[in-house]
């Protein structure tokens, strides 16, 4: 699948994939503080945003995208960092390709299987009847009955697109992603290691990188650390935008 992605900068690649529900602008502001020094390629993945539509949607496919990318591009390795479900599709990446990756950061997740906890936002989303709403404020007065966070419907309603006729349809493939949503959670696992230097960088006030995690982190990835960002949730990118770019310069050097 030929993924959408915007491409910004000089210097070695850095690939960047959102998480869940996101896209590539959700990255953007950090982009622009690192494109002097990197060549960055900022990842719709499938399902989200621009890329296409596919009912087939797991990590193994999505590593394979980001290896076509690269294949398409001429890039032989580079650095790659992913948020959430992005984080997952590096790691399944990295652990699948691991002479493509020269750096590895994998924002705010483990490679363990989650529970799954969207079921308010899928609901809150599919509740919304794209033939009948006439304005994004129709869709967040119905979004609102399910999920009180502004800041939280702010950001799935950046996926509300109009159509070719003027009407409103959503960029994701919502149909899939609540038929598959059990794939989010699932572990990232592999008889082998991915040996180069990664980074887990957790916000400290989240609990997605958990102390029990450590070991697995340790299997999977042998040459890796883990920090934890001050006055930072899951969103850290979004809630300390300055410490993640500080962290990723020093980090890849």
């Amino acid at each position: 699948m030929k993924l959408n992605y915007k491409k910004t900068g000089t210097g070695e690649p850095l690939i960047i994939l959102h998480g869940l529900f996101g896209s590539a602008d959700n990255w953007y502001s950090i982009a622009k503080e690192l494109e002097k020094d990197y060549t960055l390629y900022l990842v719709d993945q499938r399902n989200h945003g621009d890329s296409p539509h596919s009912e087939d949607w797991n990590y193994q496919v999505m590593a394979e995208d980001i290896n076509e990318l690269m294949e398409t591009e001429g890039i032989e390795s580079a650095y790659l960092m992913g948020h959430s479900m992005g984080g997952k599709t590096v790691m399944a990446f990295a652990l699948q390709y691991p002479r493509k990756v020269k750096k590895l950061i994998v924002a705010d997740i483990a490679p363990r299987y989650y529970p799954l906890h969207h079921h308010v936002i899928l609901e809150g989303l599919n509740a919304i009847p794209m033939d009948q709403i006439k304005s994004r404020k129709d869709a967040d007065d119905i979004l609102s009955g399910y999920i009180k966070n502004m800041g939280i419907r702010q950001f799935l309603l950046k996926s509300l697109g109009r159509d070719e006729k003027g009407g409103f349809e959503w960029k994701i493939n919502l149909k899939t992603i609540t038929e598959k949503i059990e794939i989010v959670g699932e572990e990232i696992d592999s008889d082998h290691s991915f040996d180069n230097p990664t980074l887990f960088m957790g916000g400290e006030n989240s609990d997605y990188i958990k102390e029990s995690d450590k070991s697995d982190i340790s299997r999977l990835f042998p040459n890796s650390n883990i920090i934890h960002l001050k006055n930072a949730g899951h969103w850290l990118h979004a809630e300390q935008p300055g410490a993640v770019i500080e962290t990723v310069r020093a980090f890849l050097g």
